[in-house]
């Protein structure tokens, strides 16, 4: 097919049929401060070995996690992905599937959507849960969004401790809705303040929003978070950026969460420079019709044999839009189809022990950084996940420097999203962390100022 531009009349004739003056005059409503003004650096035309040669070194310039030392969490984790996951999802059935819109000729689609439905469900103690979306953080955003629907208030609690990147999220989702985002200040003591957020939900809250681990690392404590929300009759939205930690910790749908939402990312995913990565999405039967994305069903066909159907689909393009729960228009069903198979891979106990396995390297890292004795300790002494932050005797900056020159991928610098916790930096370990590794670690961080 031969690519036909638009010629400088087709623009013109565009332009004044919705009355734009230029296509300049398109981008106005974009801050003059943040847009581009430069030439974007192209280079010319090439031939298609060029091509290839220019892409090859390109390519070489990156640094998978998996060829160094990754102490890198921060909402997206290091963790082993069996080879079975990669040979499975390129099947060509799975990997060119779409969103079904003929569903009856896409019961193999369908019951992998169904499947995966079901491992989320059980992940999370709920009792629905829809075909995926984007991310953690649209996911979040979808459940504040959906929380306000149910409850007809335009006002939303979130903990500071939620990942900063979904807040951000969730601002941008609300921002023309005349949705009122409350924040607690909970990041000094590290962990979230039942009391404080009691104080800060008003008669016009619809949710309060409390992610655990959160993005410091800590476990917190849903059941004091759900009396609140009970004692304050408004719903409760749980949140989990390390998909890893229900494996080990207990859901949220034991303490009476309303809506639970994580990121799968860990879930056989790898980091793979930054995505596509996988929002999960449960919540109670009530609220299934306000629910934003698909679900899938099963059933029975008319001679008795199970089939499977597309139950619901709330997005705009199979309703009329304002009937719509959800604008997303893309399917994640790859990346769901990945999760499901690699929980079945490994199994409840595969599973559970791989939980394990990442706490016990993040024990061990944390025990060993409080003996370095030059100004170095964890900041915080609560229970947590395979993440924590700690005080350092430099910055963090100049701490990932260090560990870059030993061809390692250093922590997280916190001061990015909470100023005055200078000198402290978030750590993460998985079950790929060696114990060498973590000796790496602790040197580079008793090398003194």
């Amino acid at each position: 097919m031969r690519y036909i531009p638009l010629t400088p009349e087709d623009r013109k004739t565009m332009l004044s049929s919705i009355g734009a003056a230029s296509v300049e005059s398109l981008f106005s409503h974009i801050r003059d401060e943040i847009r581009f003004k430069g030439k974007f650096s192209i280079p010319t035309a090439m031939s298609e070995q060029e091509v290839m040669r220019f892409a090859s070194e390109l390519a070489a310039q990156n640094s998978p996690a998996a060829s160094a030392p990754c102490f890198l969490g921060a909402g997206a984790y290091n963790h082993f992905v069996p080879s079975a996951v990669d040979q499975l999802i390129m099947r060509s059935e799975f990997y060119t599937s779409y969103t079904p819109y003929q569903p009856e000729i896409s019961q193999g689609n369908l019951q992998a959507i169904y499947e995966y439905q079901s491992y989320v469900c059980s992940l999370f103690n709920m009792e629905v849960a829809n075909a995926s979306m984007y991310d953690g953080a649209s996911a979040l955003a979808e459940a504040v969004l959906m929380a306000c629907r149910i409850t007809g208030k335009n006002e939303v609690v979130i903990s500071d401790l939620v990942h900063p990147r979904w807040r951000k999220t969730v601002a941008t989702y609300v921002l023309n809705r005349g949705t009122n985002i409350i924040q607690t200040e909970d990041h000094p003591t590290g962990k979230t303040d039942p009391e404080r957020l009691l104080k800060a939900i008003t008669q016009n809250t619809s949710a309060v929003v409390v992610q655990s681990p959160n993005f410091f690392g800590n476990v917190e404590d849903w059941d004091a978070v759900g009396k609140v929300c009970r004692e304050k009759g408004v719903l409760f939205i749980a949140c989990t950026a390390e998909a890893m930690s229900l494996g080990l910790l207990r859901p949220a749908g034991d303490f009476g969460a309303d809506i639970v939402v994580g990121e799968g990312q860990s879930l056989g995913l790898g980091l793979n420079f930054g995505g596509p990565y996988l929002g999960m999405f449960a919540t109670r039967e009530k609220h299934l019709r306000q629910t934003p994305g698909r679900i899938c069903g099963r059933t029975t066909d008319k001679d008795g044999k199970k089939g499977f159907v597309l139950t619901m689909s709330t997005r705009e393009q199979h309703i009329r839009r304002e009937k719509a729960t959800s604008n997303i228009c893309s399917n994640q069903a790859l990346c769901a189809l990945t999760t499901t198979i690699y929980l079945t891979l490994m199994g409840k106990g595969g599973f559970s022990q791989t939980a394990k396995n990442c706490h016990y390297a993040a024990l061990a890292l944390k025990q060993k950084i409080s003996s370095v004795g030059n100004g170095a300790r964890n900041s915080f002494d609560l229970p947590f996940f395979n993440e924590f932050l700690a005080d350092l005797p430099v910055s963090a900056d100049e701490l990932n420097k260090r560990l870059a020159k030993k061809g390692a991928v250093g922590g997280y610098d916190v001061s990015r999203d909470y100023p005055k916790m200078e000198n402290k930096i978030l750590l993460a370990a998985t079950e790929l962390t060696t114990p060498a590794e973590i000796d790496l670690m602790v040197k580079t961080l008793g090398e003194g100022k």
